[in-house]
C-alpha cells in the first residue's frame, strides 16, 4: 500500500476592509469565500482567518496586521508551526485624507515586516466605483501599489483596470448603492484565481 503523502498545513491571514467580507451578498460568500471554494484541498490542510475592520485604509492597518495576525498565524518551529500566507486586500480608502506616496509607504512597511518573517504575501488591489473622477485617482493609487508589491516578488491582483469599464460591474453596483453584491464579488473571485492564487498557494488548478 502506498503511504500518503503528508499535508501541507498552511495559515491564511487575510486583512482588510468590509469588502473582505460576504455584505449584500445573498450567497453570505462574498470574493474570498467563492475563492476558497474554489481552492482544491488535495494535500492541504488550509486554515482561513478573516481580519477586516469596516472603513479601514492601509495606514491604519499597517499599525494592526502584524499583532492581529500573530495569534492567528501560531508558533514559527515546532510540531504546531504552519506555513504563513497573507491576503493583503487594499481599498481607496486613504484617498480621503492621504497622498498615494504615503499610502504606497504604508503598503511597503506591510509587505518588508512579513517577508521579515518568511510570511508569504498576496495583494489584492483596490477596486472601481461609479464616480469617474474618484475613479481617476484610484487608478493612480491602483498603480503605485502594483509598483510596491512586483518589486518586491509580491503576487498583486489588478482588480481597478479589468472592472473599471465593465458593465456587469457596473450594473450590479448600481443596483446595490454603489456597494458589490454577489455578481461582482465573483468578478473579483475570477480575477482572484486566475491572477496567481494556484501559484501563490503552490498547488495545481
Amino acid at each position: 500500500m502506498d503511504e500518503e503523502s503528508p499535508s501541507r498545513r498552511v495559515r491564511l491571514v487575510a486583512v482588510g476592509d468590509e469588502l473582505l467580507t460576504p455584505a449584500a451578498d445573498p450567497r453570505a460568500l462574498g470574493w474570498f469565500g467563492r475563492v476558497l471554494s474554489k481552492t482544491p484541498l488535495e494535500g492541504l490542510q488550509l486554515e482561513p482567518y478573516v481580519l477586516a475592520v469596516p472603513g479601514e485604509g492601509v495606514e491604519a492597518l499597517s499599525k494592526r496586521w502584524e499583532a492581529e495576525a500573530a495569534s492567528r498565524f501560531g508558533p514559527i518551529a515546532g510540531s504546531e508551526a504552519a506555513e504563513r500566507y497573507l491576503l493583503v486586500a487594499l481599498n481607496d480608502k486613504d484617498l480621503r485624507d492621504a497622498s498615494s506616496a504615503r499610502a504606497r509607504l504604508n503598503l511597503a512597511n506591510i509587505l518588508d515586516r512579513a517577508s521579515q518573517q518568511g510570511i508569504r504575501c498576496f495583494v489584492v488591489g483596490p477596486v472601481p466605483g461609479l464616480d469617474p473622477d474618484h475613479n481617476r485617482r484610484v487608478a493612480e493609487l491602483n498603480r503605485a501599489y502594483m509598483d510596491v508589491a512586483e518589486r518586491r516578488g509580491h503576487t498583486y491582483v489588478d482588480a481597478f483596470t479589468p472592472l473599471a469599464d465593465h458593465a456587469q460591474w457596473r450594473t450590479d453596483l448600481t443596483a446595490n448603492e454603489g456597494r458589490p453584491g454577489q455578481a461582482a464579488f465573483g468578478l473579483i473571485a475570477w480575477l482572484v484565481l486566475h491572477r496567481g492564487w494556484y501559484a501563490w498557494l503552490g498547488i495545481n488548478e
